[in-house]
Formats: structure tokens, C-alpha cells, sequence
């Protein structure tokens, strides 16, 4: 029988079948002997094959093809990665700009891997209500840069409802990861939308301004009011880059790879090279500083800092 993981944890995952049956089911071992580079080979969104032994148990038989998946560099073992969720039909961004901020170094590397992995990103910035003038100036800025780049951005708060409406046209019909730091408000985003979920919600830490982790492990739920999937991703404080040459990360930042045909050399970094239309962009007020910035950071390989 076919069915869909709804949650993973090592040796064990949650199934959902397609009559809405939700199932605990044995991962076996052999799936972890393949070669894998990657600590899960399970993952939430990920369709299986499954039976049922004799005594009622059930165990993944066959993983299927995934049409897409988002991965992270593993948390304890810097030379593996970590799927974070497969076969979605978008990744929502969830940020904020005060309690706490989320710095637009660590957005474009969940952007970047968004573009590198073929899944359309929306960016939901949280927390309107709790937001200064100073703060509120900052959102209409970044709102700018990224809808230049051809992102859809959003802000609501899960705490009043402001705009709420607009976030759930945004989720309808569709399986959505949302990313983000712990503390963004993503539980409470979705326990606004379908408030008898009741996702746990966690205190922000007064003494850091972080977010305390909540969510322990990914996990897909259906959500009625949108009549769409929503998988509630555990916070992430950075987002290092996975199997991507330095050579290539200018094609993710779609507002640079307009530009790229119009360099001298067909493969220009965007750095030191002359006759570059990215540089001259950026001089002409065309493009954005803060995410060349962004781009010179991932090129040089540093991580995403939290803030």
C-alpha cells in the first residue's frame, strides 16, 4: 500500500494513507546501508510503499522518486545533509524583524537553496503588531528587495490576524514547508489559520531574544481551512549550503542571473572580473547591496549567522 510520511524520526515514521488513516511504521535498517550521503533516508513528505507483517506492524518497503526535496547541512555531521521535507509544492519563509530578527543573510541561503533545489519560495514576515516604526521601515525596504527578485511577500501577525487572509490564499491547495528560525511564530501562524490544531507554541527567551526549539521534527498536517498540507519544520538557527559550487550560486539570485548574459565572460563571479553587469547594476542603483552582500558571504563559504 501507498502512503505518505507525516513525520520521521530515525528507525520509526508516521504514515498517512490516503483515507486519512495515520499509522506508525518501522524504517528498516537497510535503507541506511545504500551509500546515502543524507542522516534521513526518510523524509517528511516522502511517498512509501509500505505492509503489514503478521503481527499488525507496519515497515516501509520502497521509497518512490521525489520530485523535489530541501536539505540542510546535518546539524552533528558537517560532511552529511539533512532532507527537511520532500515533494512540496512550496517553501514559505516565515521571518521577523523584531522578537527576534531574522538577518537577510540567513533568508537568502533558504532562498538560494530554494532556487538550487526548483521550489518556488514565499517570504511571511511575522509578528506585525509587535513591530517599531524603525522595524516597520526595515520591512518596507526588504519587501522591496525581494519582490524585485521576484518574490511574493507577505506580513501578518498570528497573534491579531492582520492580513491572515492573505497568507492562507497563499497556502491554499498546496503542500508548503515553512522555514524559519525558532521564535518566527510558525506554530502560532498555523494555529491561527486552524486554531483546533493546537500546535505547541513556544516562550521567546528574554536573557537571548531566541526562540526556544519546539519542534522537535518535521511534521506534515492537513489543514482544512486551506484544504492544503503545511509541514512545521524545526527552527533553524543557520542554513549552510549543500552540494553547491561556488561557480554557480550567482544563478540563484534571480535578479543577478538576469543580468548574466550581459557579462563579458560567460562565467563571471560577479567579483573582480571587467565588463561585469552585475557590478555595474549594483553601481547604477539597480541592484540591491545587501544581497551582494549576501552572495560575496556565500561564496567566500561562511555560514548564515542568527542574527
Amino acid at each position: 500500500m501507498k502512503a505518505t510520511v507525516i513525520k520521521s524520526t530515525g528507525n520509526t515514521c508516521f504514515i498517512r494513507f490516503e483515507d486519512g488513516d495515520i499509522q506508525s511504521c518501522r524504517v528498516p535498517g537497510r535503507f541506511r546501508l545504500k551509500g546515502l550521503t543524507t542522516t534521513n533516508p526518510v523524509a517528511v513528505g516522502d511517498f512509501v510503499e509500505v505492509s503489514k507483517n503478521a503481527r499488525g506492524e507496519w515497515r516501509v518497503e520502497q521509497i518512490y522518486d521525489r520530485k523535489n526535496y530541501l536539505v540542510r547541512k546535518s546539524v552533528n555531521l558537517s560532511h552529511q545533509k539533512h532532507v527537511i521535507a520532500a515533494n512540496i509544492d512550496q517553501a514559505v519563509l516565515v521571518v521577523t524583524l523584531e522578537q527576534p530578527e531574522t538577518s537577510t543573510g540567513f533568508m537568502d541561503r533558504f532562498l538560494v537553496s530554494c532556487e538550487a533545489y526548483d521550489i518556488p519560495a514565499v517570504i511571511v514576515f511575522n509578528k506585525w503588531d509587535v513591530y517599531s516604526n524603525a522595524a516597520k521601515d526595515e520591512f518596507f525596504y526588504r519587501k522591496t528587495v525581494y519582490e524585485s527578485a521576484g518574490y511574493k511577500v507577505l506580513a501578518t501577525s498570528a497573534e491579531t490576524g492582520y492580513q491572515l487572509s492573505e497568507v492562507k490564499r497563499a497556502l491554499e491547495g498546496k503542500t508548503t514547508l515553512l522555514g524559519g528560525h525558532s521564535g518566527v511564530g510558525k506554530s502560532s501562524l498555523v494555529n491561527a489559520i486552524q486554531p483546533d490544531l493546537d500546535l505547541k507554541v513556544g516562550d521567546i527567551s528574554i536573557v537571548h531574544r531566541k526562540g526556544q526549539h519546539t519542534t522537535t521534527f518535521a511534521q506534515m498536517v492537513y489543514v482544512k481551512n486551506i484544504n492544503g498540507y503545511l509541514i512545521d519544520s524545526p527552527g533553524i538557527k543557520g542554513f549552510g549550503l549543500v552540494d553547491m559550487q561556488p561557480e554557480e550560486i550567482g544563478d540563484y539570485f534571480p535578479e543577478f542571473f538576469a543580468y548574466k548574459d550581459q557579462c563579458r565572460f560567460h562565467n563571471c563571479t560577479h567579483r573582480n572580473e571587467p565588463g561585469c553587469a552585475v557590478k555595474l547594476a549594483l553601481e547604477h542603483g539597480d541592484l540591491p547591496h545587501s544581497r551582494y552582500q549576501s552572495y560575496l558571504s556565500m561564496m567566500q563559504g561562511d555560514e548564515a549567522p542568527y542574527r
